[in-house]
């Protein structure tokens, strides 16, 4: 979704770590299909997950309600709310002086004179 929204740039490198879903033949394939560079972190380098980790985190915290969803549905809906509106647009970042990754993300598009 990310590569979609930014107009299916070139040269793209696809981090993660070593899980077999990564590894498998059936992902490696879909990315040579977009043309993307995987990378994966070492074995045991657990600094490499640390933005996600943090972001689930937050996710679970802040957002998911402690007795859980009615249905995979209403899950799926208000989980892509928070991460695609709230989480990029709206929540303040720490690590950004409390600019939203997305609105940093404009920022620096406008400071190298990328569109």
């Amino acid at each position: 979704m990310a590569w979609e929204q930014r107009g299916q740039p070139k040269g793209v490198m696809f981090h993660s770590d070593q899980g077999s879903q990564y590894g498998s033949r059936k992902f490696r394939q879909r990315l040579w299909r977009y043309r993307m560079t995987q990378s994966m972190s070492r074995r045991g380098n657990c600094w490499d997950n640390a933005p996600m980790e943090r972001l689930f985190r937050s996710l679970k915290s802040e957002w998911v309600p402690s007795l859980g969803y009615a249905s995979i549905a209403e899950a799926s809906r208000d989980i892509s709310h928070y991460l695609m509106t709230y989480y990029n647009w709206e929540r303040p970042h720490q690590h950004n002086d409390g600019i939203p990754p997305a609105k940093a993300e404009e920022n620096l598009n406008l400071l190298s004179g990328k569109s």
